[in-house]
């Protein structure tokens, strides 16, 4: 199992309507994606971060199906320009040693083959995590 995991803050100004828009885009995506085993979506407790979402999901095939799913490329679309400060991380319990290196392959991968994703996240104030670009060589 792999959960997916995002903490945001967002940037100032972002409006209540833009906000509640951006949470149920990122909660239909727990709902609608086949690969999407269990999710949550809300405020985030304990860190300098204001939400969450965290996304169970199998394996690597599953992962790759939640990246492209249109569900989720709306979310990106949408919540990605409301944000300033994001971080992205996986805890997985598979044993093997190059799951992080294979899990920033299916970033890269999406993010190659997307450009305007790829403009959006290099638009965000900060972005740390494994699926960050430019942190793993192609």
């Amino acid at each position: 199992m792999i959960y997916h995991c995002n903490r945001l803050t967002l940037k100032t100004g972002v409006t209540q309507e833009q906000l509640d828009e951006a949470l149920d885009s990122l909660r239909n995506q727990g709902r609608v994606i086949p690969s999407v085993r269990h999710f949550s979506v809300g405020r985030d407790h304990g860190g300098e971060y204001e939400w969450g979402a965290v996304f169970a999901l199998d394996d690597l095939d599953g992962y790759w199906e939640y990246l492209i799913h249109p569900a989720h490329l709306h979310t990106d679309r949408i919540g990605l320009p409301l944000v300033d400060k994001f971080v992205s991380f996986d805890i997985t319990d598979e044993p093997d040693p190059d799951m992080g290196a294979r899990i920033a392959a299916l970033h890269r991968r999406r993010y190659d083959g997307m450009p305007e994703i790829m403009k959006l996240v290099s638009g965000l104030g900060e972005y740390r995590g494994s699926a960050a670009p430019g942190k793993h060589a192609h």
